[in-house]
Order: C-alpha cells, then structure tokens, then sequence
C-alpha cells in the first residue's frame, strides 16, 4: 500500500508505517538537517530508509497531484508547537499551524486513509474549537474554506452541513490520546491521533488496545523482583519503594487477577548495554557523545531510571534541560545522548542523526515513537486489508 508522509521530522511516524508495510511514494519535510538525517542513513542503506522519495520542501508548496491518485494513507505529524503545553500557545494563530495542510492533502489525494499525530495539548479547553473545526474539515476535506471566510466562519458552515448532511460524512474520522509508555516505548509521552477512513470503503477500525501497564511494572520491581534481577541489582541495590505507590502496590499483592499485559518498558532498560560515554569516549557507537552541563532545578529533576522517561521535547528556545536528561545511579544527573534519546523513541541503532547536538535533539523531541506509531499504522494496515470494497473516489 502505498503513503505519503507530511512533515515527516526525524523519520519516527515514517519509520513506523514503513515497519507497518507501507510504501512510501513521497517523504516531505522542510528542515535541513532532517532531510540530511534521512539522505544519510540512505548512504549506510539503512534499512528503514532506503528508497524513501525525500523532499525537502515547505508541504506548503508541494504538488500532490504528481504523485497520482492511488494513495492508500496520508500520515504525519503537523508541527505542534502551535498546541504544546511548553510552547506560546498561539494555536490557530501561529504560522506554524500545519493543519490546513493537512487538510489540503487529505482533499487533493483523497486516500483511503490518513493517521495524523499531535501532542496532547491539542485537546484542551482553550483550543477545543479550534480543535473541533480540524475534526469536521478532516470529516468533509472538500468543503473548502472561502475567499474571506475566517475559520470561524468555516467552522459554522461545516457544522451546518454536518447537521443537516443526510448521508455519511467523506471520512469517519476517530481520535483518541495515546501514552506510548502503553504501548512498549520506555517513555511516558502523550500524544493525540486522528485516524480518519474514507466511508465508502466501509472500513472497521478501532484503536488499538494497550500493551503494556504500569501495573506490570509495580508487579515486576515490588512483588515479584523480576525486574531488578533482570538487571543484576541486588537486594541490597534496590531503591525504596516510592510512598505514591506503596498502595497500589499492596492491592496488586492481595489481587488474584493475572495481568495479561506486559510491564513498561524503563529509563534503564532503553539504556541498556550502552556504555557510559562521559567515562569511555572510545567507543564506536554513532550519536553517543557526552554533554556536560547538565544540572536541577525546580521543575527540572530529570527521568528516573527505573520509569519510562519523560517525555522527551525539542524546545522553543534550546533544548530543555529537565526532560532531556536522567538521574544516575549514584543521584547525580547528565543529559542523554542522541543515541540514548533514539532509543527512548524507539528509533533502530542503525539509525544515525545528522546536526548539532541541540538540533538533533530537537528532531527527537519532535518526533513520534517508531513503535508507537508501528503500533497504530499495523492496526490500520489490517483495517484496509480486510475492507471489500476498495474503489477509489474519482476527480
């Protein structure tokens, strides 16, 4: 099946769906140095991706019409910094709200499907009209917003149509917050998708079901020690169990309910087998280079080792100290590698970053969980799959 992939970053959501079995007939992404990241891994034949079309160019200006009308899905992230909690919350106003973009392409390709991914910001009061007018132009593409027409205005006419519209909306359209600590990545990171069919396919969808619990986890270090001995830390090594947890963890121990699902993944386990590049700078392996300067402050303590990691940001100005780093065993603190923060988005080790190391950062930071987004392109893959009816719409 064949995708186009929007403001496609680090790669994450791209590597996801390529992973998924998608083909990818455009990579479109207007950062430099992630198009650089990108250009080099394809000059290691990197697996993930080798022969991914990139362009780098503003989705803005991209012709979608040369890239014909078999198009089975639509995916990328629109920049968030518009919606994030930590940036200026301009939402709508800000010129890099990419939405109308992804709108236009959803129109202009008319794919089977699309997944597109936010943060989580997205879905608060202060931007819920906002977000509510994303929803029905995603529902009907073709209703196009008019030469003087503000969004507002839009929105009415969407809404009336939606309202008085006998028939089915052009896409069933679905969102839901995800936390990809649920799904097998070692980071607590919250994240909105919007999957959207085109509803005269008649497909059957619904997001998939977690994988991972934190309960497994509290199982695994508390209950039964799995975890530690899985990491060679004696008893005599083990942290004290926090007091937030101390009742949740007793009501596991007296539950005879088997947990089904796997425990998250950690700070430590992401970590794992990489050695530590402040003491041995000798190492071969790419992206692994020491930092210093790392230090706490209020409200900047860095991860934990034995929890998912926080989640990982790019920074309006800089990266971000607090999220960008963890705290070692011995309780003092020092910022992850590109290598370290790869594997905390679930990025494969042969994938290699290209950049400064704030700007490589600021790609992690934006970018979504390749086994996150895996997780969600594999549920849509086998939606599309098993649709009879797979027509297109024509021009």
């Amino acid at each position: 099946m064949r995708s186009v992939e929007l403001f496609a970053g680090a790669g994450g959501l791209a590597i996801g769906m390529a992973n998924a079995g998608f083909q990818h007939a455009a990579v479109v992404e207007w950062d430099h140095d992630a198009c650089e990241t990108f250009r080099e891994n394809q000059r290691h034949h990197t697996h993930a991706v080798e022969g991914w079309p990139v362009h780098e160019v503003d989705a803005r200006s991209f012709n979608f019409s040369l890239l014909g009308r078999d198009i089975d899905v639509v995916s990328g992230g629109p920049p968030c910094q518009p919606f994030s909690m930590g940036g200026k919350h301009q939402g709508q106003r800000d010129d890099r709200n990419m939405f109308p973009e992804a709108v236009r392409a959803v129109r202009e390709l008319m794919p089977r499907a699309f997944i597109f991914e936010n943060v989580k910001g997205l879905t608060r009061k202060s931007f819920a009209s906002y977000f509510s007018y994303i929803h029905l132009q995603l529902q009907y593409p073709e209703l196009v917003r008019r030469k003087g027409e503000n969004w507002m205005q839009h929105r009415a006419r969407l809404e009336q149509h939606h309202s008085s519209n006998k028939g089915a909306a052009t896409y069933n359209v679905l969102f839901n917050v995800l936390n990809a600590a649920d799904y097998g990545v070692p980071q607590k990171r919250q994240r909105v998708f919007l999957v959207g069919f085109r509803s005269d396919i008649g497909a059957r969808w619904s997001f998939p079901e977690p994988t991972h619990s934190e309960d497994a986890l509290l199982i695994s270090k508390w209950i039964d020690g799995a975890y530690w001995d899985e990491h060679g830390i004696s008893s005599k090594q083990r942290p004290e169990i926090l007091p937030r947890y101390a009742k949740r963890v007793e009501l596991l121990r007296s539950t005879t309910q088997l947990l089904t699902l796997d425990r998250w993944r950690t700070t430590r386990d992401a970590l794992r087998n990489l050695p530590d590049p402040e003491s041995d700078r000798d190492h071969k392996i790419p992206n692994h280079v020491f930092t210093p300067g790392a230090r706490t402050y209020v409200g900047h303590t860095g991860s934990a080792l034995d929890e998912p990691s926080k989640t990982l940001k790019a920074g309006y100005h800089g990266v971000p100290g607090g999220e960008n780093m963890f705290v070692k065993d011995d309780g003092t603190v020092r910022y992850f590698t590109v290598r370290e923060s790869a594997r905390l988005q679930t990025f494969p080790d042969e994938y290699e970053f290209r950049g400064s190391w704030s700007q490589t950062m600021r790609q992690l930071g934006n970018a979504v969980p390749v086994k996150l987004a895996e997780v969600v392109a594999r549920s849509v893959a086998a939606s599309l799959g098993a649709c009879a009816n797979p027509t297109r719409i024509k021009n």
